[in-house]
């Protein structure tokens, strides 16, 4: 039918099928696409080796989504009345990998506060999180005269995005299991940014190392050592928040290119 087909915001690897001598199947089916909008110079570079000429480095959208929430973000008055003026370690979408991590820290940094958004929030994950820290307070059962407590456990979805507009330091989960969850976020409110190994498929992750706003630890030693640097120094952060401001953008791009096969 002649329908045009676009690939948005993609990312290519030379380890991707695509690639290998033996991918001609995979690489016929990128004919397939009208035009590529990929979020680096390595996925252009990738495709025009492989023939394909209809590609522009357009960005990535998610950046214009995670700026635009941090402009309109709603406060959260009971978390505001939680946090009191302590600094915040924002610790979302985190595993048990990353929990255990985060323990030790909490009890050696008695002054800060720590919220917790787990990325599974089952009965029995929620139970063992309040086994590795006995100060914390479920978010459901939050009160206005219970406030006392170092830890917060979000225990409902939905907050994450809008929670990181309290955080001084952000540590984001997956980083010991299949890979890290979103960064962008975090970095939109301007914080620096600390999680585990396995970040390497995601550009932004790497652009926040390379520009210092970000850590990739390995162990709890490692851990302590990036708290302890980014503590009380908001450059870090600013360098992430302005790191979104100059990526955001590619939306309006794209859909001025799509717009071309519309008529």
């Amino acid at each position: 039918k002649n329908i045009p087909l676009f690939l948005v915001s993609g990312i290519f690897r030379p380890n991707q099928l695509f690639f290998k001598w033996y991918g001609g199947f995979y690489r016929n089916m990128l004919n397939c696409i009208t035009w590529f909008f990929v979020q680096n110079k390595e996925s252009v570079n990738l495709l025009k080796q492989i023939g394909l000429q209809n590609v522009e480095l357009s960005g990535d959208t998610r950046f214009d989504r995670v700026y635009e929430n941090a402009e309109a973000v709603k406060s959260l008055p009971l978390i505001e009345e939680f946090i009191s003026r302590a600094p915040v370690l924002l610790a979302g979408s985190t595993w048990p990998a990353d929990e255990n991590l985060l323990a030790n820290l909490t009890i050696a940094n008695p002054n800060w506060k720590l919220i917790l958004a787990p990325h599974e929030i089952g009965a029995d994950h929620i139970r063992q999180i309040e086994k590795l820290f006995p100060s914390a307070i479920r978010y459901s059962a939050l009160q206005t005269s219970l406030m006392d407590n170092q830890v917060l456990i979000i225990d409902n979805i939905g907050l994450l995005s809008s929670l990181y507009q309290y955080g001084t330091i952000a540590y984001i989960g997956g980083g010991f299991g299949t890979g890290i969850h979103n960064t962008l976020e975090a970095a939109a409110f301007g914080l620096p940014v600390i999680f585990g190994p396995r970040y390497e498929k995601f550009q932004e992750a790497k652009d926040l190392v390379a520009r210092k706003a970000a850590i990739s630890i390995h162990n709890e030693e490692e851990l302590k050592n990036a708290f302890e640097h980014f503590s009380g120094q908001p450059a870090f952060g600013q360098i992430a928040k302005d790191y979104v401001k100059e990526k955001k953008g590619a939306t309006a791009g794209i859909l001025k290119e799509i717009s071309k096969y519309l008529n």
